[in-house]
């Protein structure tokens, strides 16, 4: 009964994941922690180390030698370890398999956890600095300007499935990425289903459908602007358009490098408010074969960008709004 309700709920939370664009894989049981040994090997090389004594009948780690501010049990008296002890096991596990980096995704009421974890893999022999921790803050949901009461005690929450199912996927992980990890986010229900310019998913799709709305209206071949003079751009909104589109490379490198998503959300933002007004301000498809050109180039640069800055958060890409 238990390995059936256990294949039942994982195969669910697979499910939720994959239609929320988020694939793993792999799945990593924690009970093969203890049915391989791997548990008992990790504290015995923490042993072996001099990094355990025993007290009160418990094994303790002496974390307080690497900056925690007290040291852990990682066996207790009665036989059985702690999850601390398995922790310490899978991520021995991560650099026995090969991993040059191991990223972990903890709450940020876990931040005490990174200095004896990362104290015990150094005691163990591994490079700790290979572990890096990425802390997330919490998210609260706002109805009518008023904020969702949840509580896992009481049995109030809103599930991932119920997000999606109100807002759209696009909605929730454009929202999601709004904000640095470390920062709390307030998801405003009202706002993420909104088709207006306050929406700043709807804003940056708006754009893309937008651009996508003009070529076809040209009717051309894209290739052809390949290469296209863009003297005539000369507008201090063009300008500051091309100058946006310049800044793409550079930010994806940074982003990735500071595994911050958040600041490609941002880009696009700041994109689609220089497309839109640019094309507020300015007809693309003007009498001028050499000004026209030159914008439909501009335009179709700005497209690109859009679909490869959506595409990079699992945002969908719409061609008519």
């Amino acid at each position: 009964m238990h390995s059936h309700v256990l294949s039942e709920q994982l195969a669910d939370c697979r499910a939720d994941l994959e239609e929320f664009g988020v694939h793993f894989d792999v799945w990593f049981s924690e009970r093969s922690l203890y049915d391989t040994g791997m548990v008992a090997r990790a504290v015995a090389a923490l042993e072996q180390s001099g990094h355990i004594y025993v007290q009160d009948g418990a094994k303790w780690f002496s974390s307080t030698a690497f900056g925690d501010e007290k040291d852990r049990v990682v066996q207790r008296e009665n036989g059985i370890y702690t999850y601390f002890a398995s922790d310490i096991a899978y991520h021995l596990n991560k650099f026995e398999r090969g991993f040059d980096k191991v990223i972990d995704v903890w709450g940020a009421d876990h931040h005490g956890y990174i200095p004896r974890v990362r104290g015990a893999l150094s005691a163990a022999g591994a490079d700790a600095s290979r572990l890096e921790v990425t802390l997330v803050q919490f998210v609260s949901l706002f109805r009518d300007g008023q904020k969702v009461s949840m509580s896992t005690r009481s049995g109030e929450y809103v599930t991932l499935r119920q997000l999606r199912a109100e807002v759209g996927n696009d909605a929730c992980r454009f929202f999601y990425m709004l904000r640095k990890c470390d920062q709390a986010l307030d998801f405003d229900l009202d706002l993420a289903k909104s088709q207006s310019n306050d929406n700043p998913v709807y804003y940056v799709q708006y754009a893309h459908a937008r651009i996508c709305s003009v070529l076809a209206q040209w009717d051309g071949d894209a290739a052809e602007l390949a290469g296209t003079d863009l003297s005539p751009l000369q507008n201090e909104r063009e300008f500051a358009l091309c100058a946006r589109l310049a800044e793409f490379p550079d930010l994806i490198q940074q982003a990735a490098r500071d595994h911050a998503p958040h600041a490609l959300a941002f880009y696009l933002k700041d994109l689609a408010g220089d497309f839109h007004s640019w094309y507020n301000a300015e007809r693309v498809l003007v009498d001028d074969p050499a000004v026209r050109r030159a914008r439909l180039a501009l335009a179709l640069a700005t497209r690109q960008v859009l679909q490869n800055g959506l595409s990079l958060l699992g945002v969908s890409q719409p061609v008519s709004m």
